[in-house]
């Protein structure tokens, strides 16, 4: 067994190596005394990562083959040191103790191999759980955004990183924290909502998850990411600065402030002419000079490379290294063409200076310290490695139960017309559609089997998948169960629409099974390159659910989708709408279970659902002109509003509260206070069930343009039939606050209206405060979050 070297086993020519090494001695002075006895080439070295098992097959990054030019043999390589490995687990299907003793191994071998002995930090994607072969797969961000549930995506976070760090996994990639904007964009399916104050606690919670666990959360896409032009990757940004520090920072600020993100991703995506990796206001300035951010900023993949390939704005490789340095990008990844040689030759001519590279690499060391890398006697064998365990269960029942969970809260219930769910024991019952006996319509593009694992067809999934074909025969074992596909996923096929009509025709009721089939770069319908001309469904299954409509018989349709499709065309013909966005490696039970009534249906819409396919998607955070009015023929009123979902149950809110600090009621806002805002929800149905409380802020006359409507708080409030509960949520006055004209951010006195619902157009109980007082300005330490208790009665 191979360990990092002891102070006395190393170079006699460090002095200062009994200093760096010794992990009583305070952080910051073993990392000076490090960086004094490191050489250029070993200060370099700990500014890339290696992806030493880049796979010939396609590409899971983009323009990763253009960009994987040959590198060394390992053993030249990796002299000096290095920086970071990337994704050993998650680049091929390797199973989970061999990827531990190959980490280990490889971690030896650099320890061996170089003079200092400094492991290097290994990374991996997580996304929806650890993106390795035969790990749960839980559901997309989409549907966390969708259950509305705190709780639980901070537990599933914390067990993602126990699972890597148990493998000795140091760095997650995760979460995202992007707004959607437009839901063409290929990633919505990444993105929690387009709610920033939705995302910003979700993602957060994750956050918290992730670093609980020891792992180093990585925050992307700094910043702009999916405001891309049309929805397209990569695509320019014209956001204003308004829309820009109102809707997309704050996700980024509440992570950091109250997730604890040690590590920040840049995005691709040029923000007014300039790419995030190049540019110093944003990644140094606003990232770190305000938001106080200490951590270490990775370049999203292959970055760096792309302001000389695609973004145009440096002449040459070293070019784009010092540009991005000097922006304050730390770490290249996922491999070395930057930051290795290109940039050594402006160090040495004098082009770059060393205090931009001391200045990345102190970032860097410091990290590296606090997960003691740079420790004497430091040990990459995982505990399961030196416990002799002979396997490694990546899906391990706990897990399973967590994923089980958060499936069954984000399905939801749009539509109910007919009242024909829940199914009551339906004799026939016809499952139709592409996504019907797919299994990979129930993950995102970054779940292994759709990320990974289709490039390796002979190898077995890794996990148990059920399709819901599957889950519906479980469901109802009684029943006669037929299928038909209709029609592929994205192929333009019409040649087994007969044949699915054929099948419907002959049922009770028909379960229109419809969606996408996450991927790379366009081969899928939906994920990271997978971008929508418009908001139709993909391929020619509109033209399948038509068919399956005129037959006259209850059509249910069910969506396992990465986004929000149209479905203004289908509200008033179909018999019910079940939406699951990639529910995970439970969600065909999940769905299941919404169908025949075993799980009561507590989903709420984290996105606007479109009624038209429309050119120009908007979001409910939308200014009086952004409705419909008669001054535009286009009306852009979603089928389903933001925050909407149905229950199999009944919910009534009532007695709309506001209070002072002493509990007396208020109908004042001091512009440096706070108020409590409460009221109470009660299940008046016949069943257990969970409402999702809204609280959201109006302000009818502001000194700049605002949105009609914008959530400030809610609650996931479960209840027994019968039961009530307070929900009272603390709104503090920075929470009304916005990017005024002066482009800072401020609270005004005036008129504000507070409303109580259940979606961003349901609110039943509404009221006026004043907010009083002098104008402020706020910081960055301003309140960012709407603390809410929740009060059984």
């Amino acid at each position: 067994m191979t360990s990092s070297p002891s102070p006395s086993d190393l170079d006699p020519g460090a002095p200062a190596a009994d200093v760096w090494a010794d992990p009583a001695r305070p952080l910051p002075e073993r990392v000076r005394a490090l960086m004094d006895v490191m050489t250029l080439e070993e200060k370099v070295a700990q500014l890339y990562g290696i992806w030493t098992t880049i796979s010939d097959g396609e590409e899971v990054a983009p323009n990763q083959h253009e960009f994987s030019e040959p590198l060394p043999p390992w053993e030249e390589l990796t002299k000096p040191g290095l920086g970071q490995l990337t994704r050993v687990f998650g680049t091929g299907p390797v199973e989970p103790l061999t990827g531990a003793r190959v980490l280990a191994q490889t971690q030896r071998d650099l320890i061996a191999n170089s003079r200092l002995g400094i492991p290097a930090v290994a990374h991996e994607e997580c996304l929806t759980g650890f993106t390795a072969w035969q790990a749960t797969v839980f559901p997309t961000p989409l549907a966390w955004g969708a259950s509305f549930d705190t709780a639980s995506v901070e537990t599933m976070a914390a067990g993602i990183g126990a699972l890597m760090r148990s493998v000795g996994v140091h760095q997650g990639l995760s979460p995202v924290l992007d707004v959607s904007f437009d839901h063409r964009w290929g990633r919505t399916e990444e993105t929690i909502s387009e709610d920033p104050y939705l995302v910003a606690v979700l993602g957060s919670a994750y956050t918290r998850g992730l670093e609980s666990s020891g792992i180093v959360a990585t925050l992307k896409h700094f910043a702009g990411y999916s405001g891309s032009g049309s929805g397209r990757n990569h695509a320019p940004v014209r956001l204003g600065p308004r829309d820009f520090a109102d809707i997309v920072l704050p996700p980024f600020e509440t992570a950091l402030r109250e997730g604890g993100a040690r590590s920040v991703m840049n995005s691709y995506a040029a923000v007014d002419g300039l790419p995030p990796a190049a540019d110093p206001a944003l990644m140094t300035g606003l990232l770190r000079e305000t938001l106080g951010f200490d951590g270490v900023v990775v370049a999203d993949y292959f970055a760096v490379s792309m302001l000389e390939t695609t973004q145009g704005v440096a002449a040459s490789p070293g070019d784009a290294a010092a540009q991005a340095l000097r922006a304050g990008i730390d770490v290249e990844l996922p491999t070395v063409r930057c930051y290795g040689e290109p940039l050594l030759e402006r160090i040495r001519s004098g082009e770059v200076g060393m205090d931009v590279i001391d200045r990345a690499l102190e970032r860097v060391l410091l990290q590296k310290g606090e997960l003691g890398l740079l420790d004497a006697g430091w040990d990459p064998e995982p505990a399961v490695l030196r416990e002799g365990a002979e396997s490694l269960d990546f899906d391990p029942p706990h897990m399973r139960a967590l994923a089980r969970t958060l499936a069954e809260r984000s399905v939801v219930l749009l539509d109910n017309r007919a009242s024909v769910l829940p199914l009551q024991s339906p004799a026939k019952l016809a499952v139709v559609g592409p996504a019907a006996d797919e299994v990979l319509s129930l993950m995102g593009c970054y779940a292994f089997p759709n990320h990974v694992g289709v490039q390796h067809p002979d190898m077995p999934l890794g996990i148990e998948l059920p399709t819901l074909l599957d889950a519906v025969r479980t469901e109802f074992p009684d029943a006669e169960v037929t299928t038909a596909q209709g029609v592929p996923v994205q192929e333009l096929d019409r040649s087994g629409i007969d044949e699915a009509v054929r099948v419907a025709g002959e049922s009770d009721v028909v379960l229109a099974v419809l969606g996408d089939v996450a991927g790379l770069f366009g081969r899928g319908t939906s994920g990271e390159g997978c971008d929508a001309d418009d908001l139709r469904l993909p391929g020619l299954q509109g033209e399948l659910l038509d068919a399956l409509l005129a037959t006259g018989k209850p059509v249910v349709v069910v969506l396992l989708t990465g986004r929000p499709y149209a479905l203004g065309a289908v509200v008033d013909r179909a018999a019910a709408i079940v939406q699951a966005f990639f529910p995970g490696e439970e969600g065909a039970g999940a769905v299941a279970g919404v169908l025949s009534g075993r799980v009561n249906p507590s989903g709420r819409l984290p996105v606007s659902v479109p009624a038209t396919p429309g050119g120009s998607p908007a979001t409910y955070l939308h200014p009086i002109l952004g409705a419909q009015s008669g001054i535009s023929s286009a009306d852009p009123t979603p089928a389903f509003p933001f925050g909407h979902g149905l229950s199999y149950t009944t919910f009534e809110l009532a007695d709309l509260q506001v209070a002072g600090a002493g509990g007396a009621a208020t109908e004042e806002l001091a512009t440096d206070g706070s108020v409590t805002v409460s009221a109470t929800v009660s299940n008046t149905g016949e069943r257990d069930g969970a409402q999702v409380v809204q609280l959201y802020l109006h302000d009818p006359v502001a000194s700049v343009v605002r949105p009609v409507t914008q959530l400030a708080g809610f609650a996931r409030v479960e209840l027994a039939a019968g039961a009530s509960a307070r929900v009272s949520f603390t709104l503090h006055a920075d929470r009304t606050s916005f990017t005024g004209r002066e482009l800072t951010r401020i609270v005004e006195s005036g008129d504000l209206v507070l409303k109580v619902g259940t979606s961003s157009t349901d609110l039943p109980l509404e009221t006026t405060v004043r907010v009083t007082g002098p104008d402020r300005v706020l910081g960055v330490d301003r309140v960012l979050t709407t603390p809410v208790e929740v009060t059984a009665l």
